[in-house]
C-alpha cells in the first residue's frame, strides 16, 4: 500500500511540473528582436513573458499582448491584442505581428530566444545578458 501511495505522489508531482516557456528561462527577461526571417532588425521590438503565461510586447509602434497556450518547447498564442498607432517602422511591426501566431516552436538558450516553425520562418531575440 505504501508503494502505491508513493507512486501516486510521484505521478502527481510530475503533473504539477511547470512545462511553460517561463519555466525554461524566458521569464524575467526583456527579449529584444534581433532577426526576423534571416534579416537583421535595427528597430526596437521587445517581448516579455510573465508567470501567468502572458506574452507582452512593444513593437516599433505599438504595445501588444497574447497568452502562450502551449507547453515548452511548443509555441502557440491566443489572438494578439494590440494598440493601433502608425509609425515609420509599421512594415516591420506588421511582419512581426503577422509572423508570431504562425510560429510553433520556442528555444531558450542562455540569452537567446528563437521562435520558429517547420516552414523555416523564425524570429530571434536576445536578452542582452
Amino acid at each position: 500500500m505504501r508503494i502505491l501511495i508513493l507512486m501516486a505522489a510521484v505521478v502527481l508531482a510530475q503533473c504539477n511540473k511547470d512545462e511553460t516557456l517561463t519555466a525554461y528561462g524566458a521569464a524575467g527577461q526583456v527579449w529584444h528582436l534581433t532577426e526576423l526571417n534571416g534579416t537583421p532588425v535595427t528597430a526596437t521590438a521587445t517581448l516579455e513573458f510573465a508567470e501567468d503565461q502572458t506574452m507582452r510586447g512593444v513593437g516599433p509602434c505599438n504595445m501588444f499582448s497574447a497568452k502562450v497556450t502551449a507547453p515548452y518547447p511548443w509555441f502557440e498564442l491566443s489572438p494578439i491584442l494590440s494598440t493601433r498607432r502608425a509609425c515609420p517602422e509599421m512594415a516591420l511591426e506588421t511582419e512581426l505581428l503577422t509572423l508570431l501566431p504562425q510560429l510553433s516552436q520556442a528555444e531558450v538558450s542562455g540569452s537567446v530566444l528563437v521562435l520558429s516553425n517547420e516552414g523555416g520562418q523564425r524570429a530571434v531575440f536576445s536578452s542582452g545578458d
